[in-house]
């Protein structure tokens, strides 16, 4: 591929978006791509330095604005250090969560200003958007279900600890964003078998990268 592939999974917690895209990469690796898989936030080391933060809610008494603010540039520098470069070079790059994330938590559950955050997501993702958009749909009480199970005695993180009826609002916002945008966004059913999922995920990312080698397909971000 002249240039890369951009895919985004969002989805609420315990969705499965990690054993996803691992199960993906290398799926997608055998196949001979060059794979870069990365998360947010995090990514880069500018960004990994913002993700403890965020992520222990050391910025919530400071409110969900200083929170997208510093979500912000963490996915800046995540953009510019290693999705720009890893795209540009034709790797097919799969991240944990993107500009969607920050839409729902911050926007939508955060009571933002919709102008705020748009002109925010503009200067920050600076054009890079997702080629493809997985939002992995499951019900939020499941999600959580799993989410504790996974992280067995840990501490929940800062957005994990939230009130049933705030995870549900997201779940909502999510598919309001798949609905407003078809061209990019799937939704998947992530309640299924976990195989199953894997395959619908795989033939989805397969026709997408097909469609997208088709002349007069190609964006240029």
């Amino acid at each position: 591929m002249s240039r890369g592939f951009f895919i985004t999974f969002e989805g609420g917690e315990g969705a499965g978006k990690s054993t996803q895209i691992e199960g993906l990469a290398a799926s997608l690796r055998e196949a001979g791509h060059d794979v870069i898989v990365t998360r947010e936030p995090g990514g880069s080391a500018g960004a990994e330095a913002v993700r403890h933060v965020l992520l222990s809610g050391a910025a919530e008494p400071f409110g969900a604005a200083m929170e997208a603010v510093l979500f912000a540039a963490a996915r800046s520098d995540h953009v510019e250090q290693v999705i720009r470069p890893a795209i540009a070079r034709g790797a097919v790059v799969l991240c944990d969560r993107f500009l969607d994330s920050s839409r729902v938590y911050q926007g939508v559950t955060g009571n933002l200003d919709a102008d705020f955050m748009a002109n925010l997501e503009r200067v920050t993702v600076n054009g890079m958007k997702p080629d493809l958009t997985l939002i992995l749909d499951i019900d939020p009480e499941e999600g959580l279900r799993r989410a504790t199970a996974r992280r067995g005695d840990d501490t929940p993180d800062r957005f994990e600890k939230e009130k049933l009826s705030i995870h549900r609002r997201r779940r909502k916002a999510f598919l309001e964003i798949a609905k407003a945008e078809p061209q990019r966004c799937v939704v998947i059913d992530a309640d299924a078998d976990p195989e199953k999922v894997a395959a619908t995920i795989l033939r989805t990312v397969s026709l997408a990268m097909a469609e997208a080698q088709s002349p007069g397909k190609r964006s240029t971000a």
